[in-house]
């Protein structure tokens, strides 16, 4: 993979700057930070960004989520491992991910609300567009994840 740009971020700072301010509020706001990275992760793996899951994996690790709860993330549907409340926000995350295909169904909607209060519903949606964002950033201009220790274990 060769990469489009040096350094995508450096050549819009103030977006970036605006992006990291919405992560900071999205951090701020309440929500479980464990849920949070679930959905990024989904949304990465769903979209292809490599360095998002790489570094979303990396944060669901630090935060002692299981192993296997990683491993069946994309099969979340068929796991028992995932709550109402993470069931309600992936369905939620795949829906607006894939919004041109889904439409975000009535259904999504029906058991995001059933799980969570209409500023979390807000929260969840603005942090699934801010991974989406990121994901185009990282995956449009070919951004490699970090490559530290991971040669050895290939």
């Amino acid at each position: 993979m060769t990469p489009r740009l040096d350094n995508p971020h450096a050549l819009f700072p103030a977006g970036i700057k605006a992006m990291v301010a919405l992560e900071q509020a999205l951090h701020a706001s309440g929500l479980d930070p464990a849920l949070l990275e679930l959905i990024k992760l989904r949304a990465s793996q769903i979209n292809g960004c490599a360095f998002c899951i790489h570094m979303h994996t990396t944060a669901l690790r630090e935060r002692d989520v299981p192993e296997m709860k990683l491993y069946l993330l994309s099969a979340w549907r068929e796991s028992p491992l995932f709550s109402d409340r993470e069931r309600a926000a992936l369905g939620w995350t795949e829906a607006l991910t894939l919004l041109a295909e889904t439409g975000a169904p009535d259904a999504d909607y029906q058991a995001l609300k059933a799980a969570f209060s209409e500023a979390e519903q807000v929260q969840l949606t603005l942090a699934i567009g801010a991974i989406n964002v990121w994901n185009r950033l990282q995956a449009g201009f070919r951004v490699a994840h970090p490559m530290e220790g991971l040669r050895a274990a290939a």
